[in-house]
């Protein structure tokens, strides 16, 4: 489904101010398989789901879906096949549009668009089922303006938006990390329903070593622009948070970090 081919890209080369951020990455993802990512900062987890998703072209290296070569394609043309939710909640939605007129934009994209939308009552009934599975009391209020919303409201909103058209790809960059516990839990909860019921192929950068561990079935650990560790699921059910963090002693000995920078990533991560 996924092949990325030895992908580089260096940001402000040449200067003081140069970044690997990634350097001879290649990976390939199945066809309907849920892989975590988790790094340290600046390890690349972001560029890598920018360059698959359109967002930066790699200085080098192959982007293909389905067989499709994409690495020179931007997002727009990418829309129809790969949908992305961000760690902002403010990020994924039209704030002075409705929640009706933003799930109508979800429903067109990668589609011919019409000046004029239109929503047929079969339509807007599909939307409110829609919005009743998330549990959030909104499907009576289609018409609220989105940003009356609060931030977890937002999120899942845009979580639905980004599958309303099952995409070929999702990409979730953080997506919870800006939630209160008891809302991130809650959205949790819904991606794990929605990429089990549509069978997506998703990339999900978490900055919890707990849900890198208990989500999908591959985890990918990127440190300084690189893959550093692949596992896979018959490992991965196997690891504990500890074991993880173990591996970062292991980098620590490879690459000499200090152990105050040790201890910032493990704060970081549990």
């Amino acid at each position: 489904m996924i092949e990325v081919v030895e992908l580089n890209k260096t940001f402000n080369a040449g200067s003081p101010d140069e970044l690997v951020a990634l350097c001879n990455v290649s990976l390939s993802i199945r066809e309907h398989q849920f892989v975590t990512v988790i790094g340290t900062n600046g390890s690349g987890k972001s560029t890598l789901l920018n360059a698959m998703a359109g967002n930066l072209f790699p200085d080098s290296g192959i982007i293909k879906i389905a067989g499709e070569d994409v690495t020179r394609k931007p997002d727009y043309k990418r829309a129809g096949n790969i949908a992305r939710v961000f760690q902002n909640p403010y990020s994924g939605t039209a704030p002075g549009m409705t929640i009706a007129e933003n799930l109508l934009m979800a429903w067109f994209r990668g589609k011919k668009r019409y000046p004029v939308f239109s929503m047929s009552g079969k339509l807007k009934g599909f939307f409110r089922d829609q919005l009743a599975s998330l549990d959030m009391q909104l499907e009576n209020r289609m018409e609220n303006i989105i940003e009356t919303l609060s931030g977890g409201q937002r999120q899942a909103i845009t979580l639905l938006m980004a599958v309303l058209q099952t995409p070929q790809v999702l990409l979730l960059d953080e997506h919870t990390a800006a939630l209160d516990p008891k809302t991130a839990t809650q959205v949790i909860r819904l991606t794990e329903r929605f990429i089990s019921e549509n069978k997506i192929t998703t990339l999900m950068v978490t900055h919890s070593m707990k849900q890198a561990l208990e989500m999908g079935d591959r985890t990918i650990m990127m440190h300084h622009g690189k893959i550093i560790e692949d596992i896979e699921i018959k490992e991965k059910t196997k690891l504990t948070v500890e074991d993880l963090l173990a591996k970062f002693d292991d980098i620590r000995k490879r690459e000499k970090l200090t152990p105050q920078l040790i201890a910032t990533l493990k704060n970081q991560y549990i």
